[in-house]
């Protein structure tokens, strides 16, 4: 089979969606698991955009040895020799450089002709050279750009040494068969098509953009750009977990493999959906929680018969655990770091993993049983070991009765000084934050209040996701309890601390990309 090349745009373009911007510390961790997922290329930034892009770039380059590192670049030379520095510490690194090649993204965003934009491209690839011999060059809007025009663009910047060519279907308006004809009629006209690795980088705007990433494949593509759960501007890219799983699961069709290691697929997705605060919706392909269950009573009895009858990948395959009841609260710490490991969750410290374990002792001494989704959890209910909080919830104690106005008191420390706050809400969750609000005049925004259940039956953990701007920033806090009051207010506090840290969290994209 041929080998088709992940190039996964997560840290990148996956940051674009709204809420969705990170830390360098996030960024990191991310990067590291894709690194376990054994992705090829991880684009990890837009290294002209801001200092704090530029720093994660820098130390995702630094730190990764068995992944190529990639950061974005417009056609110009600051924006490449920036990215060129960013990437300097990486053992493989790769500059991705683009510019639009539609008649309306020219005409009305550049202002620039069809000739500028040629000759441009061919220059941005030029320089790029004089720091790497892995250049990747994008037709920005590709999916509606001219043929005769790409044709001339794409042997232009293949002649000046692209080694990998990408048509994005930028705004999600392609089709599957229509995108895979453009594409093969592209790779046979090009003369030089053969010295370059052919891509495609779809939206979803009309939910085709797997679809047309597995139309490309068809039609001779070798690389798909990705990301983790379909994470991306607007609704998003093609999700790196359905491409592969159809790719293997469908290789009679395809007659292409990746060297992913699909049992970390879902160890990826959770981590991912944590740090952005994006939970996954229950019937999403291969990672949902509803993805390898089943309610009907016939296929209830298929799949009791024979797991092929209504199963085509297995769940473990994806990273599911077939043992769902692991620990418990005589389970000892080399118990509770093997099962951490078997779960593909990243621990940077063993201290990170100390202050976990005291968590799973605290909840185990609450809850008779320890889900694996349980563990998940006490690696998201905080930043472990990363940034010291500046705000620290000690307890809480809320009344709400019917027909009676809810009212909550917190106990939280600012520093080294505990605060002590009262207020009434319209539910106990309000009341909770606005008792916290009263003491920490935060000016911010909420966003979003979300809450998902860890796993089921009345013991439950609560998984709350809050997320608050202000000033342009936008932090997403994430907590998990037992009682969802606890969970509330421990993610509107992790969320006010993401929202004082120092850490750069503005949204670094400010210009368009594929």
């Amino acid at each position: 089979m041929d080998r088709l090349i992940i190039f996964d745009t997560t840290l990148r373009d996956g940051e674009q969606s709204p809420g969705a911007s990170m830390t360098r510390e996030e960024k990191l961790r991310i990067a590291r698991q894709l690194e376990r997922l054994r992705v090829d290329v991880i684009e990890a930034g837009f290294a002209a955009a801001s200092n704090g892009d530029f720093e994660a770039v820098r130390s995702i380059a630094a730190a990764i040895k068995d992944s190529t590192v990639c950061s974005l670049s417009r056609a110009n030379d600051k924006d490449i020799a920036r990215a060129a520095e960013a990437l300097a510490p990486a053992a493989s690194r790769r500059i991705h450089t683009f510019i639009a090649t539609s008649p309306l993204h020219m005409q009305m965003k550049l202002r620039m002709t069809p000739e500028q934009v040629l000759e441009q491209a061919r220059l941005a690839v030029r320089f790029a050279g004089r720091f790497t011999d892995d250049i990747e060059f994008s037709t920005e809007d590709g999916s509606r750009s001219d043929p005769d025009f790409l044709c001339r663009v794409l042997e232009a910047v293949i002649a000046e040494g692209a080694s990998t060519v990408n048509i994005p279907d930028t705004v999600g308006y392609a089709v599957p068969e229509q995108y895979g004809q453009l594409l093969r009629s592209l790779r046979e006209r090009v003369p030089n098509a053969h010295r370059a690795v052919w891509s495609v980088h779809c939206h979803n705007d009309l939910g085709m953009a797997v679809a047309n990433s597995l139309s490309g494949v068809l039609n001779g593509v070798r690389q798909i750009e990705c990301t983790i759960n379909g994470l991306g501007e607007r609704a998003g890219n093609t999700a790196l977990e359905e491409v592969v799983m159809a790719l293997r699961t469908r290789s009679d069709v395809f007659g292409v493999d990746t060297q992913i290691d699909t049992t970390q697929i879902v160890a990826t997705s959770r981590l991912v959906s944590n740090i952005t605060g994006f939970p996954v919706q229950p019937n999403k392909a291969v990672v949902g929680a509803n993805a390898f269950a089943h309610a009907s009573g016939i296929h209830q009895d298929g799949v009791l018969k024979a797991r092929q009858t209504y199963e085509i990948m297995r769940a473990e395959d994806v990273g599911w655990s077939a043992n769902r009841i692991v620990l418990g609260k005589l389970s000892g710490r080399n118990a509770f770091k093997q099962r951490v490991q078997e779960l593909g969750i990243p621990v940077e410290s063993e201290a990170d993993l100390q202050s976990a374990f005291g968590r799973f002792k605290e909840l185990a001494d609450r809850k008779a049983e320890i889900f694996d989704e349980d563990i998940q959890a006490l690696f998201s209910d905080e930043e472990i070991g990363h940034h010291k909080e500046h705000f620290h919830l000690v307890s809480i104690s809320q009344r709400s009765q019917t027909g009676g106005q809810p009212s909550a008191e917190v106990v939280f420390s600012v520093g080294a000084v505990e605060q002590r706050a009262k207020a009434e809400g319209n539910g106990p969750v309000d009341a909770v934050f606005k008792a916290i609000e009263s003491r920490v005049v935060s000016g911010s925004e909420l966003l979003l209040y979300s809450v998902n259940a860890i796993t089921t039956g009345t013991e439950s953990q609560g998984e709350v996701t809050v997320r608050l701007a202000r000033g342009g920033r936008i932090v997403n806090g994430v907590g998990a309890d037992l009682d969802i009051i606890a969970a509330s207010a421990k993610a509107y506090i992790s969320a006010l601390n993401k929202l004082y840290t120092t850490a750069e969290r503005l949204n670094p994209q400010t210009a368009m990309a594929p």
